[in-house]
């Protein structure tokens, strides 16, 4: 009877990394984040971190400078900004600016989504999208104030108009940067499942495109707030009252500069709230859930 022979050794092998606590039964003990680690890891916490320095270095620039004509402290702003809320003036003017702004925002992206599809649809199409863009894009919507005052009056028909301007080019050419930046092999699966048209766009183009149409999304909403407030600024009195520009413009003029500040900090808050509880939650929802963005 033979004498067994055991098997020759594995040869060593550099490009193989094994793992020696797990070959030899061991466990992998992870290490437990400490607390203040545990904060610092929470991206509400972090911002919250970074306003509470901000309004402190405002409250102590306004306390050095101790003159509420050229630069009110935070306190003072905060308390302005309270009588505007208790009263109702605040809330009021932000509710007709916002509505005005989401009037202009809606048909600003139905424009950009219509020339986006006919641009994506022919060649021509995509030449009349590029020209139009470099030609209105670069134009301040502010500087088609005049214009807009002479055909449509003074009110809500000018900040509209100005508004779907501000909002059209940045939406359009977002968007189809981020339909050419499509791979062609998503767009020929597409084919070989039989879309075409609506449906190619609608399945394959605008989620492999999501990022870029999102950040056209930012960018017109920003566009469009910074729009707002300085169309109202110039004249923006509609339905009698007027929103967060005329407020802060008519706060000028009577001189009382805390309300000025208390309009400019409702500006500001209403722009915190849009970016991180719609648009990031948009975005954790829909690209990050995907994979597209870390």
């Amino acid at each position: 009877m033979n004498a067994f022979v055991p098997p020759p050794a594995m040869p060593a092998r550099p490009e193989f990394v094994r793992d020696d606590a797990r070959v030899l039964g061991g466990a992998i003990v992870e290490k437990p984040l400490s607390f203040p680690e545990r904060l610092y890891n929470q991206a509400w916490l972090r911002k919250l971190a970074i306003l509470v320095v901000l309004a402190l270095i405002w409250e102590c620039y306004g306390r050095y400078l101790d003159n509420d004509l050229l630069f009110p402290t935070f306190g003072a702003t905060l308390a302005a900004f309270g009588r505007g809320v208790a009263d109702g003036t605040l809330p009021l003017r932000a509710w007709g600016s916002v509505k005005v702004l989401l009037i202009g925002y809606g048909l600003g992206i139905l424009l950009a989504t219509l020339l986006t599809g006919i641009a994506i649809a022919s060649r021509i199409g995509t030449d009349f999208l590029e020209t139009m863009t470099s030609m209105l894009n670069p134009l301040p919507a502010i500087a088609l104030l005049p214009l807009a005052l002479i055909w449509f009056g003074l009110g809500n028909g000018s900040l509209i108009f100005v508004l779907v301007h501000s909002v059209t080019w940045a939406i359009a050419l977002n968007t189809h940067s981020g339909f050419l930046s499509v791979s062609r092999t998503l767009r020929m699966v597409g084919r070989n499942y039989g879309l075409s048209g609506a449906g190619l766009i609608g399945k394959i183009l605008i989620p492999a495109a999501f990022p870029s149409i999102l950040t056209g999304l930012k960018v017109g909403w920003a566009f469009a707030w910074r729009t707002l407030i300085a169309a109202e600024l110039v004249f923006g009195v509609s339905s009698g009252s007027g929103g967060l520009g005329w407020f802060i413009f008519e706060n000028k003029n009577m001189l009382d500069i805390p309300n000025v500040f208390a309009g400019l900090l409702t500006v500001i808050l209403i722009g915190l709230v849009v970016e991180n509880l719609i648009f990031q939650t948009i975005e954790r929802n829909t690209v990050r859930r995907w994979g597209m963005q870390a």
